[in-house]
């Protein structure tokens, strides 16, 4: 099963060499690379043409949901997986996912890789912190012998979806630019067109170095959270709790159901209500 792997990228060239490393390695299909460039300032637009590997570019940057939907915008292949340039994608991974999307009879599914790192991952192990010094023999020794289980709910990147839903879902909404809860606002467009199964995929692993990218020093972080909470009423947290059962793990145990109202979903309800009129009465002055 081929795969469009959709990559922005902000003058990372060390990191994106290396993850293309890993896709070239471990991927057991021809899957279609394609990054957008964002300035390329540091030799990344030679080395994606040297390559010759698929891009869009920009000569500022423009963001991490506008560069994901102009990357979008030359797909080929009936799904789209979202990758950070700073991820080493595990053995095998795409007959992984093969293995799962094969499950289902329609395109109604999210599926999460599962992310190791030596400080912020969902699961935490020490393989190296850039990739200098990643000892890849002992990621993949960890990789095979490691039993978790699959989990409920969404952990973000690296994420696969069915070309439809993407188109069906406008992408990334650009709103969130550059990037802060824009995976959330994802899900959320997701579940508001049927979408019930979020699923994390244990053996589809990757080693995240740290969203080295999206935290550089020179790029303003949007305030995601606000905008995510006038857009629905309610904040990432609320969504992720109640509706994903992503905020603390869960195993997998099947597509989601709508939330069931109880006191505690109540109160966590009105408080974010009354967090909404404050910033719609603030955003209006």
């Amino acid at each position: 099963m081929r795969v469009s792997i959709i990559v922005p990228t902000y003058n990372n060239l060390k990191y994106l060499k290396f993850f293309i490393y890993s896709l070239k390695k471990n991927s057991n299909y021809n899957h279609q690379i394609i990054l957008h460039i964002n300035e390329g300032l540091d030799g990344t637009l030679e080395f994606a043409k040297k390559n010759n590997i698929q891009f869009s570019c920009s000569s500022e940057n423009i963001g991490l949901c506008k560069s994901l939907n102009k990357a979008a915008n030359l797909v080929n292949t009936n799904y789209i997986l979202y990758s950070h340039d700073d991820m080493f994608f595990c053995k095998d991974w795409d007959l992984y996912l093969e293995k799962e999307v094969k499950k289902f009879n329609n395109n109604l599914f999210y599926l999460s890789g599962t992310n190791v790192s030596y400080k912020d991952g969902l699961i935490k192990y020490n393989c190296g912190s850039t990739p200098d010094d990643f000892d890849e023999m002992k990621f993949n020794n960890f990789c095979e012998t490691d039993n978790s289980r699959d989990l409920q709910g969404s952990h973000w990147a690296p994420h696969l979806v069915h070309k439809e839903m993407w188109e069906r879902v406008g992408g990334f909404s650009e709103e969130f630019n550059p990037g802060d809860g824009s995976d959330p606002d994802f899900c959320m467009k997701l579940w508001s067109n049927k979408v019930r199964i979020f699923k994390t995929i244990s053996k589809f692993k990757v080693y995240h170095f740290g969203s080295i990218t999206t935290r550089k020093s020179n790029v303003k972080l949007n305030n995601g959270t606000k905008t995510f909470l006038l857009k629905f009423g309610f904040n990432p947290r609320f969504f992720r709790k109640y509706y994903l059962k992503g905020e603390k793990v869960e195993i997998y145990n099947g597509p989601l159901e709508d939330p069931v109202f109880s006191f505690n979903i109540l109160y966590d309800l009105v408080i974010n209500k009354f967090k909404y009129l404050y910033h719609y009465m603030v955003s209006k002055k």
